[in-house]
């Protein structure tokens, strides 16, 4: 008698790299996606006994994103994503759910000629698009978009012990690396929301949320950020951030007879620390809303 049995699997191809230029003319316009597909369903007897019946080889389903940026364009990552997962839920009975993760780069547009570009280095565009046969789960999101508050921010009446060594401030720099995933309310009936709206309000949000919050924690800065994001966009019902706290700390210029103080007149000069960071995490609802994003976003 067997002493194992077997759990949740999937199987797909990752990270196929993917560019879509459309030409208007001498104007062009071009999506860069990073796709990545996994599949699950009836796939007991490919571990069980080697048997690959109900198999759809990854090579196959690599080849199926090109032919679908060539047939069905690319209008967002979105959408591109729930096209290929409804595809392979559907054209295959043995597949049962498809989940698709997009990375996208963004290019500006050089001056001149339509079609010269500049890779962009504000952030990551994140998408993922699951599918069961009946509804979408539609999660978007961002990483690596860097932002820093030069003041505004302190950082004092915090619990001590006797290894509590950092003193406390009522002046400092607050940057991080933000790191959201957010989740739509949209799972298939009526109209999809305008993905590329949405995405960029949603990154607009953050923002702003950011650059107007007098920040007494990161924690508080980032529930600002989410309640700006969910009460400006009403498809969005749940985002969850991932934030490390990017240290910078005074030099200590007392040994060449200098004073480094916050508030100096002459400007302050920092240390920008790359490790160990504080990391905060935390998800903020629609109330109502059931929790749904994994709670390590390095799941999704």
């Amino acid at each position: 008698m067997s002493t194992t049995r077997l759990g949740q699997n999937q199987y797909g191809k990752a990270e196929c790299r993917v560019v879509k230029i459309v030409r208007d003319g001498t104007t062009h316009h071009i999506k860069d996606l990073n796709v990545s597909v996994a599949l699950s369903g009836e796939m007991e007897e490919v571990h069980y006994s080697g048997s690959n019946a109900n198999v759809l080889p990854t090579d196959t389903t690599k080849n199926t994103v090109y032919a679908f940026a060539k047939e069905h364009g690319i209008a967002s990552a979105e959408e591109f994503a729930a096209l290929l997962a409804r595809h392979f839920v559907t054209s295959q009975e043995q597949i049962h759910r498809a989940r698709i993760r997009v990375e996208e780069y963004g290019w500006d547009r050089i001056g001149g000629p339509g079609h010269s570009f500049v890779r962009t280095g504000q952030e990551t565009r994140l998408a993922q698009v699951a599918f069961d046969g009946e509804e979408y789960e539609v999660h978007a999101g961002l990483k690596d978009l860097t932002v820093l508050n030069s003041t505004d921010s302190e950082f004092w009446g915090y619990a001590k012990d006797k290894y509590t060594t950092l003193p406390e401030t009522h002046d400092r720099i607050l940057a991080t690396d933000v790191s959201a995933r957010w989740r739509y309310g949209w799972t298939g009936s009526g109209d999809a929301p305008d993905w590329e709206a949405a995405y960029a309000r949603a990154k607009g949000d953050i923002l702003q949320a950011f650059a107007e919050t007098y920040s007494l924690s990161l924690q508080q800065t980032m529930f600002r950020m989410g309640t700006r994001v969910i009460e400006q966009g009403p498809e969005i019902d749940e985002i969850r951030f991932s934030l490390p706290n990017n240290h910078h700390f005074l030099v200590d210029m007392e040994p060449f007879g200098l004073k480094n103080e916050a508030d100096a007149p002459d400007g302050p000069v920092y240390f920008a620390a790359d490790r160990p960071y504080g990391l905060i995490e935390a998800t903020i609802l629609r109330d109502g809303a059931q929790q749904l994003i994994p709670l390590d976003t390095t799941l999704l």
